[in-house]
């Protein structure tokens, strides 16, 4: 059963875990179970996607319940007027606080024709602040010791896996990311925690309901296979 956050006569939202794909992909055409197949069995009607979640990626994940609906909430997605928080560990120990202004290369759905990238960049910007930090008695690099840090992020534009990107660009990417990550970082989190995941979480959305035009908050604490992670590290629980 997936974890419903919040539902009414027009959305409902619930809490991805890692490792569930929000749709079918033709990346993933072996996988079986898809969020959106998922939540329409489980509530009894369709659901319209308005924005993802990656694979890796738990956290707050929104649906519509018809496509009149998914438009007016996906167009508040393509305007930037979605207020958006994540957490993620990452690697080193980044500035106490600042903000990513790094545009990035378009990528495209799994389900587009064409090149997986254009030359085009556009606009991207993260705001992230500094948690949390530690360091590991573990030479991974050329250091005797290994350097973590648990971030917010906010995200203030919606380009594609922007948060891992823009991670990568500071040099402070994100545990458990195959992609753009550090494989020897991400081995020793698989065999200190047996954390097979990204660790990356959305913890909330704000939006304005498409009917009602009131704020409308949905907030998701890390799921526990994040939580645990941060608990070894000696982190409270966000």
């Amino acid at each position: 059963m997936l974890d419903i956050l919040y539902q009414d006569a027009d959305l409902v939202a619930i809490h991805k875990p890692a490792g569930l794909l929000t749709h079918r992909s033709q990346l993933d055409r072996g996988e079986t179970r898809f969020a959106v197949q998922l939540l329409r069995d489980q509530i009894g009607h369709h659901v319209h996607p308005v924005h993802r979640l990656d694979k890796g990626t738990s956290g707050v994940l929104l649906f519509a319940l018809d496509r009149d609906i998914a438009r007016q909430v996906g167009s508040q997605f393509e305007a930037g007027r979605v207020g958006k928080a994540y957490l993620a560990i990452v690697r080193g120990h980044p500035p106490e606080s600042g903000l990513i202004d790094h545009p990035l290369s378009r990528q495209k759905d799994d389900y587009e024709g064409g090149p997986a990238s254009t030359a085009e960049a556009q606009t991207a910007l993260t705001r992230f602040q500094r948690l949390a930090c530690c360091a590991l008695p573990y030479q991974v690099d050329r250091y005797p010791s290994s350097r973590y840090a648990l971030v917010a992020l906010q995200p203030e534009t919606g380009r594609r896996h922007q948060l891992r990107r823009h991670l990568k660009h500071i040099a402070h990417p994100i545990i458990g990311d195959a992609t753009y990550g550090k494989g020897r970082h991400n081995r020793l989190f698989q065999e200190l925690f047996a954390s097979q995941r990204l660790l990356l979480a959305c913890t909330g959305l704000e939006i304005r309901h498409p009917r009602s035009g009131e704020p409308l908050k949905l907030c998701a604490p890390p799921a526990e296979d994040f939580a645990q992670v941060c608990r070894a590290l000696g982190w409270a629980t966000p």
